[in-house]
């Protein structure tokens, strides 16, 4: 670790917590010829039940409810996308091997798209990202340099484990999206996808097993956040 490396890693934490951060991969949600921000009106008692149901079913438009839940639930994964990317920079700036520092490296720059397309998302829904983005970087940033510190082994273990439970954490937002918002659903879709292939990829260079309680104990901080981001 060297002096270069902090500044670069510094700046690079700024444009995440800033949203200055762009995406070298088009939004998946770009493919899709849906009106993805229109939101239905709200009945009024002279429209009919047949009329509502029509404005409902037409693909891409959200009712006021389903727009916050949606912009809830992204919220949260935009929040996830800033600790992926404060773990992954703590785990560059620790990783023992070149080889290994260049996989942090190649796995940061998914995440990052991911982040931009969450925080494009979010503006889309006329939302906003969580006011304590801070505090969650800062405590991803401090995991990372103590797995890192403990060896690369246990860092990749570590990798392996988080992808896997925030592939497991898409699985369930796939299932209460609302079913309209296809653009939403297109981006945790890729994102779900590039998990895997980091928990793979993680697995593959030499990951171990984390303990039980290690796991336990992360399952437990992402419920917090997850249910904290989704309103803060």
């Amino acid at each position: 670790m060297n002096l270069d490396s902090l500044i670069t890693e510094f700046d690079h934490g700024l444009r995440s917590l800033t949203g200055a951060v762009r995406a070298t991969r088009p939004s998946p949600a770009a493919k899709l010829d849906l009106p993805a921000t229109a939101t239905a009106a709200s009945p009024d008692a002279s429209e009919t039940a047949s009329a509502a149901d029509t404005v409902a079913s037409q693909p891409g438009v959200l009712t006021p409810e389903e727009k916050k839940h949606a912009a809830g639930l992204m919220r949260v994964n935009h929040v996830g996308e800033i600790c992926a990317q404060a773990l992954y920079q703590a785990q560059k700036l620790t990783a023992r091997s070149e080889t290994l520092r260049r996989g942090f490296e190649q796995a940061a720059r998914d995440e990052e798209d991911h982040l931009a397309w969450t925080a494009e998302r979010l503006t889309e829904l006329n939302s906003r990202p969580s006011l304590l983005n801070p505090l969650w970087y800062a405590g991803a940033l401090a995991i990372g340099l103590v797995a890192g510190r403990i060896g690369d082994k246990i860092s990749l273990g570590f990798m392996a484990e988080t992808e896997r439970q925030v592939e497991h954490h898409l699985d369930g937002h796939l299932g209460i999206l609302p079913p309209n918002d296809a653009a939403s659903r297109a981006i945790v879709e890729q994102m779900r996808e590039d998990e895997a292939e980091h928990a793979h990829a993680a697995t593959a260079a030499g990951a171990v097993d984390l303990p039980l309680p290690v796991r336990s104990l992360m399952r437990a901080a992402s419920s917090v956040m997850t249910r904290t981001a989704y309103y803060i």
